[in-house]
């Protein structure tokens, strides 16, 4: 039977859907934005670069070439750990990972298998629900591959440019259960890094590449998981994952276990796509790197990562709402921008002065009637003139149109929209719409 007939929504098939619990991890990588690449000298940026001129016979993974770790990168990936709640491990090291693919030049990755820079953290989402963080490891990326037609052949290119950069991932644990829950934590995955300066999390620029693993769990159904590659934003997150949820309760509803594999998502379609089977861990020989020395870490080198943590955005939402009396949602607006959330802060004092409060101030700064590059006296004298408008204004607009007005009081409503256009001509555009309309309704009303 044809998996869209078994989603009709009638009570039978709702009932048997709801015998099914969605079973969510995440898996995130984020390309972290040192200047060299995780193991050679070659510059880490490679957006909009020429092809394969950022490259050296390490990245290139030329015979003899030895790797040397960056350290930056390092620090780096233990800070984000530990702002996730993580364990450093006190001693870590890189494992090679083999799998044979065109965009990897060694025939294998070098990453972290059974002892990872971290492990054992968490994050919180706003209903309280925890969503535990497996491990925070580091890597090294892949190269890129280019798909083009040229001569009228498809071909596949490669640019090496990308090859080495250091990419961080952060997996957790199978806690998540929607694609609401999904997005809440990837945005608060991304705010964290963002407030830590390791990376721009640019999906577009791929600095921020997501990747979930969902299964369906109850009673009888054997163990399996679904992995969807290749994801570049949130929403299309949450949508792979509502198309999987019915997908997979089809299957089951026609008694078969869905299959074990990797899947592409098509954003057009909204539907997902059988990409390869599903690997195992055994199936990419991990062995530990030979050419780089195990980490060790003591106590002092993870109290160094803990002191040089900034304010994180959790405690910045805390601060507004309590000190500042915002509302959780606004705080969040604020603070899911830095720019914004700075400004506030600077603008606070000379706010008060024009009589605006915390929560006008916020509204103007995330509606964006603010220039943040201009001078905030400046911006809030404009905006606090926009509050009021002069009510000889408003007088001279209707004694100035009386056939406008005539026709709104025979009730031709339309024409207030000529006589606000009125008001907003006398004030070179600085009125605020909203509050002019408002004025002239109440002058109006008098004269009827």
């Amino acid at each position: 039977m044809p998996i869209n007939k078994l989603l009709i929504g009638t009570q039978k098939n709702h009932q048997l859907m709801t015998k099914y619990k969605p079973i969510i991890g995440m898996e995130v990588h984020v390309g972290l934005k040192t200047k060299s690449k995780m193991f050679c000298g070659c510059p880490a940026h490679h957006f909009q670069v020429k092809p394969n001129t950022h490259t050296c016979p390490v990245c290139l993974g030329l015979p003899g070439a030895l790797p040397v770790a960056n350290k930056k990168a390092i620090d780096w990936t233990a800070m984000l750990a530990l702002a996730l709640h993580c364990t450093i491990n006190k001693h870590s090291r890189f494992d090679r990972k083999h799998y044979f693919y065109p965009d990897l030049p060694k025939g294998f990755q070098i990453s972290q298998y059974d002892q990872p820079l971290s492990q054992k953290g968490y994050l919180t989402l706003d209903s309280g629900k925890k969503i535990n963080i497996t491990r925070v490891h580091l890597e090294e990326d892949t190269a890129k591959l280019l798909h083009k037609t040229l001569k009228g052949k498809h071909v596949s290119l490669v640019d090496f440019n990308r090859s080495g950069v250091p990419l961080m991932e952060i997996v957790s644990e199978p806690d998540i259960s929607s694609g609401a829950e999904t997005k809440e934590y990837l945005k608060k995955i991304r705010d964290i890094i963002r407030a830590l300066k390791i990376s721009d999390c640019d999906m577009e620029k791929g600095s921020m590449r997501l990747e979930v693993n969902i299964s369906l769990t109850g009673s009888g159904i054997k163990p399996y998981k679904v992995e969807v590659k290749n994801l570049n934003s949130f929403r299309f997150v949450a949508q792979a994952i509502n198309y999987e949820i019915k997908r997979q309760t089809a299957l089951l509803q026609q008694g078969t276990t869905p299959r074990q594999e990797t899947r592409g998502y098509n954003p057009k379609l909204k539907k997902t796509f059988t990409q390869r089977f599903k690997e195992e861990a055994e199936d990419y020989r991990y062995f530990p790197e030979p050419d780089i020395p195990p980490m060790v870490f003591t106590d002092k080198d993870i109290a160094q990562w803990q002191s040089q943590l900034p304010e994180l955005p959790e405690a910045k939402v805390e601060k507004l709402a309590t000190q500042h009396q915002l509302p959780i949602v606004t705080a969040r607006l604020l603070v899911s921008k830095p720019a914004n959330y700075q400004y506030f802060l600077k603008s606070l004092s000379v706010a008060k002065k024009h009589k605006l409060t915390s929560q006008q101030l916020a509204n103007l700064i995330i509606n964006k009637k603010i220039n943040l590059t201009k001078k905030i006296s400046d911006e809030l004298q404009r905006q606090t003139q926009k509050q009021t408008v002069d009510p000889v204004i408003i007088k001279k607009v209707i004694s100035d149109n009386p056939d406008v007005v005539k026709k709104y009081q025979a009730g031709k409503i339309s024409v207030l929209g000529f006589l606000v256009g009125q008001v907003m001509k006398h004030t070179q555009g600085q009125a605020d719409p909203n509050l002019t309309q408002k004025l002239l309704l109440e002058k109006l009303a008098v004269k009827k």
